[in-house]
């Protein structure tokens, strides 16, 4: 495997599209001479006792590879992504008490969109405001990380050119549009198998979404309970759309980073997007048992079945775990695992199913190859051990 050039801060440089070129580290050291200084060659040496005090501090502490920058940077484009979604989202449907276009009704303490998210889950506003705060918080992080480390940060801003929705409390430019998504709810079903994408297997969708809104885009959306509630519904799986592809995300890129605090990082913010997904399961699957469903949308005619009177597995609506599946090798016991969780082509992979989603409609070609650089220098990135 190639071994990547740690890179000082100081002899850091930074090209147009923000990738940093290697440098050589001087004074390198190799391992059976240091061990021979030390005066334990040949002996087992634990980490605690190389790498004690500040010799432990400084080994956490050291700068990043050019492999490093490129999956901080891309991470951090998908989250300024998901930032820019999920602020929409909490805008209309989270914590904050709105209020219904006056052509509608007079001021209520909640509106309709909020209402049919809490047929979902009675705290499915606040869930939506702290998705919301938390995807916020690991673009600024990652960001001012990497201008700690003196690499560029990821700026999108000239992007943020789509519309809001018409009955948005901020009429302003965004990075996504949720107005005409066709959300992949593969996802659903492959989480209540037992086979692995990792092995190529493929997976139905559990209801088909295509060319729809997940946001109210008129005063007229909040009129009608059942188009409303159809709408929310068609959020909440593209909630766990986007919550398991940033798990899936990564999990991979984990397996590619070099120092050791950059995999600290991957691992900790990753394990917030599990925490993420397993709500938006549970979410999405109430949306499609009784008490909810079925209900249909009288102005386009999505239904959203009662998934419970199938009586099919693969659409059990109280799984709310991963059903144990292949994993590493066919031939091993199953485990419950995320999936995937291949690093091949992960990030290239990322861009690719969101696009498909839907959720760049209406951006410039410079968007979409802005985002593809970024994906392949991400891809391209190796441990490096």
């Amino acid at each position: 495997m190639k071994k990547e050039t740690v890179l000082p801060a100081a002899s850091t440089d930074q090209s147009s599209t923000g990738e940093a070129t290697a440098s050589p580290l001087p004074g390198a050291t190799p391992r059976r001479s240091f061990l021979k200084g030390l005066g334990v060659a040949g002996a087992a040496v634990s980490a605690s006792a190389v790498l004690g005090g500040q010799a432990k501090a400084q080994f956490f502490n050291r700068e990043l590879t050019p492999g490093d920058v490129a999956i901080l940077r891309f991470l951090a484009a998908a989250e300024l992504i998901e930032s820019d979604l999920w602020e929409q989202y909490a805008e209309l449907g989270g914590l904050t008490p709105g209020q219904l276009p006056v052509e509608t009704a007079p001021f209520t303490p909640m509106n309709s969109y909020q209402a049919a998210f809490m047929n979902l889950d009675s705290d499915g506003p606040q869930y939506i405001s702290s998705n919301t705060l938390d995807e916020m918080s690991h673009a600024s992080f990652l960001n001012k990380y990497l201008q700690s480390k003196g690499a560029r940060p990821v700026n999108l801003d000239k992007f943020r050119k789509l519309p809001s929705s018409t009955v948005a409390p901020q009429q302003t430019g965004r990075l996504t549009n949720l107005t005409q998504l066709t959300v992949d709810t593969s996802w659903y079903t492959r989480y209540r198998s037992s086979k692995n994408p990792d092995f190529g297997a493929t997976f139905p969708q559990a209801v088909v979404l295509k060319d729809v809104t997940a946001i109210p885009e008129t005063s007229g959306d909040f009129a009608n309970s059942d188009r409303i509630q159809v709408i929310a519904n068609t959020a909440a799986f593209h909630f766990g759309f986007i919550e398991q592809g940033g798990t899936s995300l990564y999990a991979g890129m984990a397996q590619k980073a070099h120092s050791l605090e950059v995999l600290r990082i991957v691992l900790s913010i990753g394990g917030d997007e599990i925490a993420h997904f397993l709500e938006w399961v549970d979410f999405s699957g109430n949306g499609v048992q009784p008490g909810v469903a079925p209900v249909t949308d009288p102005e386009t005619g999505l239904t959203f079945p009662n998934f419970d009177a199938t009586v099919d597995p693969s659409l059990q609506t109280n799984l709310i775990f991963p059903v144990p599946c292949e994993f590493i090798s066919p031939k091993l016991p199953l485990c419950a695992v995320i999936r995937p969780t291949d690093p091949k082509g992960v990030a290239a992979g990322a861009v690719k199913a969101l696009t498909d989603d839907g959720l760049f409609i209406g951006q410039p070609n410079e968007f979409f190859d802005t985002l593809a650089v970024l994906a392949e220098e991400a891809d391209r990135a190796e441990r490096g051990f």
